[in-house]
């Protein structure tokens, strides 16, 4: 058993409401700079849509991500061999037109504009070429509010599974049903653009599994970019380096949460650590598709069990960062309620940024007569006013597709407990329940009144503390794996020998 710590990540989506402050808050602090005007190391997706690059989940076209291959596990993007015959020609890489051309405004023109007719506006001007635009066709978060649906939301690969029937009721009219999924780089496990970088520009920190990129060892040869099935590196075009999300490490160093945690309005994300075997890394890369949430899972170590402690401690893991893993938010909605999931799972990189899938719609489909289809709710034990989950208005099907390598019943049994959590403090505040009823949903979703009452507390009222247990990180005795501490001090001496003026008022 090897055990490490890593920084890892839960984000609420039921929490969401797309306001983007994530967003600008990362913006403003680390890509606010030339080169850098097409980047958003966080971003806020509308889901059904195709997200940001366009078609980023589409890995026939990008390449990303490690696959199954005579039972190894290898890149997409290519072996060791194909690695020398694309290096100068990368047909995978994603260009400026799938992210989109930045752009700002003439905004001069609405003061100085000459006197006319008509109201003078401000042109639309590219930060690339500095020329007006005619026309703007993308931008960051294109399908938002399904606003180029069903034009741009109907190519999502993740609706590629469901019927047609399926297809039609996410647009029906006035009924449609859409979710934020805010993104930043996942921190991977086992990290596509790690592997891929050539150069070996990119690698994870020790101590708290942070991914970062060299910008003295990058020589651009962009092949992290393809690497990365998330597409979470970019290419900044002033500096000739790629750039990734750092997770704000040098916030985390001085005990503060990152910039777009800390700016969440919505309070939707959470941050601990996670103790993992590193032994399994392989392994639990390598099962099918259908079994990779749960390896995922058994992978991830119980911090209070003496062996993994001890382990750890063998491992060089301070007792302060096996206090953090105790604390971890994230330990208990990943592990112990399971009712966080990684994201793309079978893109086989081990994400350590997990979401708590949205709640279903209150309302059920409705019928050819316009009438709610609540057919089968007797079976399933769901009370009025519960959609069942066959007929739920985001299909389970699409939800799979994103969260457990299409393993429905792994996303069905996230949804029963969170119905169940819905349905019992439903009927302690509203009353509107019988006990049977809540003893029914409980037993659905697996779980028990004191468990139900722990995930409320911590998804609708937790406090700073309980959402950002920032781990310690000890840079200080991590420097000490490769370098001697006192090498750097400097000599002893008699302090400040020249004369300071004095100050004169």
């Amino acid at each position: 058993m090897d055990i490490r710590a890593h920084v890892s990540m839960v984000f609420h989506l039921d929490k969401c409401i797309g306001c983007h402050t994530c967003s600008i808050a990362c913006k403003n602090i680390w890509t606010d700079r030339k080169g850098t005007e097409y980047m958003w190391w966080n971003n806020v997706e509308t889901k059904p849509g195709t997200g940001y690059p366009t078609l980023w989940e589409d890995q026939d076209k990008y390449k990303g991500g490690w696959e199954k291959k005579n039972e190894e596990l290898k890149l997409k993007l290519h072996s060791k061999l194909g690695a020398l015959g694309n290096i100068f020609y990368n047909p995978y890489l994603p260009t400026i037109d799938d992210y989109y051309e930045p752009w700002t405004y003439d905004y001069e023109n609405l003061f100085n504009a000459p006197e006319g007719d008509d109201q003078p506006t401000a042109r639309a001007i590219s930060m690339i070429s500095g020329k007006p635009m005619d026309s703007i066709e993308a931008g960051p978060n294109w399908d938002d509010d399904l606003g180029g649906s069903p034009l741009y939301a109907r190519n999502d690969v993740n609706l590629d599974e469901l019927t047609d029937d399926e297809r039609e009721q996410l647009n029906e009219l006035e009924r449609v049903v859409f979710f934020y999924l805010p993104r930043i780089c996942n921190h991977c496990l086992n990290p596509g653009c790690v592997a891929a970088c050539p150069a070996g520009a990119i690698y994870k920190r020790g101590e708290d599994g942070i991914v970062l990129l060299s910008q003295e060892k990058c020589r651009a040869w962009r092949m992290c970019i393809s690497g990365c099935p998330y597409k979470k590196t970019y290419y900044n075009w002033a500096s000739g380096k790629s750039e990734k999300c750092i997770l704000c490490y040098p916030r985390l160093e001085s005990g503060q949460p990152p910039a777009c945690f800390h700016s969440c309005v919505g309070r939707i994300r959470y941050l601990g650590v996670l103790l993992y075997d590193a032994d399994q890394i392989q392994k639990c890369a390598s099962v099918p598709n259908e079994e990779l949430v749960a390896a995922q899972r058994n992978m991830i170590q119980d911090p209070f069990d003496p062996e993994v402690i001890k382990a750890a401690k063998a491992n060089g893991i301070s007792d302060a960062m096996i206090t953090s893993a105790q604390n971890s938010p994230v330990y208990k909605f990943v592990k112990k309620w399971q009712i966080a999931l990684p994201l793309h799972p079978d893109f086989r990189t081990l994400p350590m940024l997990y979401y708590v899938p949205p709640m279903l719609p209150v309302l059920a489909k409705t019928d050819k007569d316009g009438k709610y289809d609540v057919a089968g709710l007797d079976n399933e034990g769901l009370p009025a006013m519960i959609s069942s989950l066959e007929k739920a208005r985001m299909p389970i099907k699409y939800m799979a597709s994103m969260f457990s390598g299409g393993n429905v019943k792994v996303v069905e049994e996230v949804y029963r407990k969170l119905i169940a959590v819905r349905i019992f403090k439903r009927a302690q505040k509203v009353k509107d329940y019988k006990q049977a009823d809540v003893d029914a949903a409980l037993a659905q979703g697996n779980t028990n009144a004191d468990e139900v009452e722990a995930i409320f507390r911590l998804t609708s009222l937790p406090t700073y503390e309980e959402r950002f247990v920032v781990p310690p990180l000890g840079r200080e005795v991590a420097v000490e794996s490769w370098e001697v501490p006192l090498d750097r001090k400097r000599e002893a001496g008699f302090g400040v020998r020249n004369k300071i003026a004095k100050r004169k008022f």
